[in-house]
């Protein structure tokens, strides 16, 4: 068997050697390479392709690492809030940042990057830089922002005050949204764009009774001012009119307190007391409708044989006349009388 011309065994041994010529430029490129970046690989927003290990921890350090240092302001009414890179405890591992996102731009084998590197093509990557941060300072400072923005719900309730019969007014409270302001600050903190401040997140928290329910609970009430010699007429815990009234004398007062209307009556019987100032009439039942009943023709019993009604004795109001009733004239308890149901509250001071 003849032996391969020479010519051909020549053209191989040519071809074989710069094959191995080529693959040792690779190589030996490739290793040269194995300090810098490749092109197109990002460190969070800092482009760090195509630079040298040095030129990508600095870099990294300014653009990345001095912006962290800037303290994270929480927005507030009144004052803000702040959390340092100190108290936050930020530190970032450039070098250990940097050597990942070298490591990045090895992937694919040397062929894969050598033929990016003969075609301009770049690994479009974003290495996410490693951060330290003190999560315990994080949850201080959103306790705190809760301390000062927290604000529970005023429930409204009806006020009984000598003078004032009112609605302590209901009242929306707020409440931060924990989760949110974490995990904003948490994006700040670990982030070198963007002003640095979050806005506190609130969330409004509603009263259980509300002024409806208030007024709803106290359709009417009364108000009774012995002093004052006056009667008041409440709607929806609003004022309505006044009326002059006489109360107990000395000895015999009207009693103080908040009682409700227990019972009415139209015309209605008087049962006269045991009492020495009865006199003859003591223990008898005077008819309703007669001359003889100072009762007169409106009734709203209160407590204990107390109660509101009429008096033909005009000249006693707006003075301390009656055994304990509270007098009114005629027309004005006939008037009154169909605007109170029984139940409802009668404050007495």
């Amino acid at each position: 068997m003849q032996g391969m011309p020479r010519n051909i065994t020549l053209i191989s041994s040519v071809v074989a050697l710069a094959l191995v010529l080529c693959l040792g430029a690779i190589f030996v490129a490739d290793a040269s390479s194995g300090d810098s970046v490749e092109n197109g690989i990002k460190i969070a927003n800092v482009d760090v392709g195509g630079l040298t290990k040095d030129e990508a921890r600095a870099k990294v350090q300014e653009e990345l690492v001095a912006p962290l240092q800037k303290p994270v302001t929480i927005s507030t009414a009144g004052s803000d809030m702040r959390l340092t890179a100190k108290q936050a405890r930020t530190t970032v591992d450039v070098e250990a940042t940097v050597d990942k996102a070298i490591e990045e731009g090895r992937e694919g084998g040397v062929f894969a990057r050598t033929w990016r590197g003969i075609t301009g093509g770049e690994r479009k990557v974003t290495v996410k830089p490693t951060i330290e941060y003190s999560k315990a300072a994080v949850d201080q400072l959103v306790e705190r922002v809760e301390a000062k923005l927290n604000r529970n719900p005023r429930n409204a309730k009806a006020s009984f005050e000598p003078g004032d019969v009112s609605i302590r007014r209901s009242r929306n409270g707020r409440k931060v949204v924990s989760d949110k302001l974490r995990a904003d600050v948490l994006a700040e903190l670990t982030s070198a764009t963007g002003d640095r401040t979050v806005a506190a997140p609130l969330r409004t928290t509603r009263p259980k009774i509300t002024n409806a329910k208030v007024e709803r609970r106290y359709p009417v009430v009364v108000e009774v001012n012995r002093g004052a010699y006056q009667l008041t007429l409440y709607k929806k815990l609003k004022k309505v009119k006044s009326y002059g009234i006489a109360v107990g004398q000395a000895g015999l007062e009207t009693p103080a307190g908040l009682y409700e209307i227990a019972n009415k009556a139209i015309n209605p019987a008087w049962t006269v007391p045991n009492s020495s100032w009865a006199g003859s009439l003591a223990g008898q039942v005077i008819p309703g409708g007669t001359a003889q009943n100072p009762l007169k023709s409106r009734w709203l019993g209160v407590y204990d044989g107390v109660g509101v009604h009429g008096t033909a004795d005009s000249g006693s109001i707006g003075s301390n006349a009656s055994h304990g009733c509270i007098r009114m004239l005629i027309p004005d308890v006939e008037e009154l009388y169909d605007q109170v149901p029984v139940g409802s509250p009668i404050y007495i001071h």
